[in-house]
């Protein structure tokens, strides 16, 4: 008889989740956006950390990697951060695996930040759609917005077909957001 698979929990990305979630970024990402492992843990520690992974019998099938950050300052990938005034929600990384897609685990991980960090007081959504993720995004209540100079150099760095997206986050709720309800 087949067993059938649990439903995916969402719980708080641990440092005993890294080497999953590094697998996870392998398959996900092109190698010049790929990070190590203190890249990741360092977004762990931050005191403003909404990271999250959502877990099915026992293996890590989504991260979401997110933490309060300084508005319009993206983080260079593969920086190691260190704790700063969070003044917007800075969404850095998403991946679902193969066993994850089709269960809008993306959606809900996402969720989880966003609830979260409007509860902390944060009002608005920031993050660079890499890989032609962008209608994703905007699937979820994000919108392109215009940079200045100094910022399109910075976003650049994530890849040519990187964008700048923004969306707000007060008062939020699931059965108020279509976007993100599940």
């Amino acid at each position: 008889m087949q067993r059938i698979p649990s439903r995916p929990a969402i719980r708080r990305f641990e440092p005993s989740d890294l080497p999953a979630g590094l697998i996870l970024q392998a398959i996900s990402y092109p190698a010049f956006l790929h990070e190590d492992a203190e890249a990741f843990a360092s977004r762990l520690r931050l005191s403003a950390s909404y990271c999250f992974v959502a877990e099915r019998d026992g293996a890590v099938i989504a991260y979401l990697l997110a933490h309060g950050w300084i508005r319009q300052s993206p983080p260079p990938v593969g920086s190691v951060l260190s704790d700063t005034a969070g003044e917007v929600l800075f969404v850095h990384d998403l991946a679902v695996s193969v066993a994850g897609r089709g269960l809008n685990i993306g959606r809900a991980l996402v969720w989880h930040a966003v609830a979260s960090a409007a509860r902390d007081g944060l009002l608005q959504a920031e993050l660079i759609a890499v890989e032609k993720a962008a209608g994703y995004w905007r699937a979820l209540g994000f919108a392109e917005e215009p940079v200045s100079p100094e910022l399109s150099l910075k976003i650049a760095t994530y890849g040519p077909e990187a964008r700048w997206m923004t969306r707000s986050i007060s008062d939020l709720s699931p059965k108020h957001d279509k976007n993100l309800a599940n």
